[in-house]
């Protein structure tokens, strides 16, 4: 071996750092779109249909007469949501092989519970204002006659605490708001998520356009707090106080359904 050998061989080997990974792309969210949004309420007459089909089995098998009208149609609901939110857990678990909860941003964020709340009750006030400054007409609605009693008032106003705000936020703000901001702006979004989710309310308050905006309206309340928060669980407790305060109302009145309810 030659000393220019023994001189090559001494000489340290270079060792390269290894490659760093590539960074992360960002997440493609909302990773659903149109087609999806126009299956999942395309699915919500069938489900809430199948809903009150079950109901009206289960308390015939059973033998139970419904004493009221709540007392078939709140269950009847939560059964035509449980439907059709098992189909979009469908849709995210085995076409998108995504989860359901954190896919809607059910997630804590700021401005806390008690925060998120007094925004509700802000937010009842001023529709309630704005709904006086309109002079919205005292109608005889579906609404008031499935209120017409104790019973159905108490079954009504812990729906509407709960499981309504919680069914409403998840489809109209956790599902079909963030497409709609994707392609309009947040502004746009939050304004056209806000539209359908009046219209769905219209036939409960006789077709009255003074009921339907002041729902509209609220409605862009908690898409705001949905856009700002990121998250649906923020929106779903703003909507849950915004009821709160009505049915407050309601019983405080001894049975006057306060507008806009």
């Amino acid at each position: 071996m030659t000393p220019e050998s023994d001189a090559v061989s001494a000489t340290p080997e270079i060792v390269r750092p290894p490659e760093s990974p590539p960074s992360p792309q960002p997440e493609d969210y909302p990773f659903w779109g149109y087609l999806d949004i126009a299956v999942f309420f395309g699915l919500a007459i069938p489900c809430l249909l199948l809903g009150a089909v079950t109901t009206k089995f289960i308390l015939w098998a059973l033998h139970i007469h419904a004493q009221n009208l709540a007392m078939e149609a709140v269950p009847a609901q939560f059964l035509g949501y449980g439907f059709l939110f098992f189909a979009l857990y469908l849709i995210f678990r085995l076409h998108y092989g995504q989860p359901f909860w954190r896919s809607l941003r059910w997630v804590r964020s700021r401005p806390g519970t008690g925060a998120t709340l007094l925004c509700g009750f802000a937010l009842a006030l001023g529709v309630a204002l704005l709904g006086a400054a309109l002079r919205t007409p005292d109608l005889d609605t579906p609404m008031k006659e499935l209120l017409s009693d104790r019973t159905s008032q108490i079954l009504i106003a812990v729906f509407a605490v709960t499981l309504g705000p919680l069914c409403e936020e998840l489809a109209f703000r956790g599902f079909l708001q963030p497409v709609l901001v994707r392609t309009f702006g947040a502004a746009g979004g939050i304004v056209l998520a806000a539209i359908p989710f009046g219209l769905l309310h219209l036939s409960q308050y006789g077709w009255s356009w003074r009921h339907g905006l002041l729902i509209t309206i609220a409605g862009i309340g908690f898409g705001g707090m949905r856009q700002l928060s990121d998250s649906t669980r923020n929106s779903t407790i703003m909507h849950a106080g915004y009821n709160l305060i009505f049915f407050v109302a309601l019983f405080s009145e001894k049975g006057k359904l306060p507008t806009p309810w």
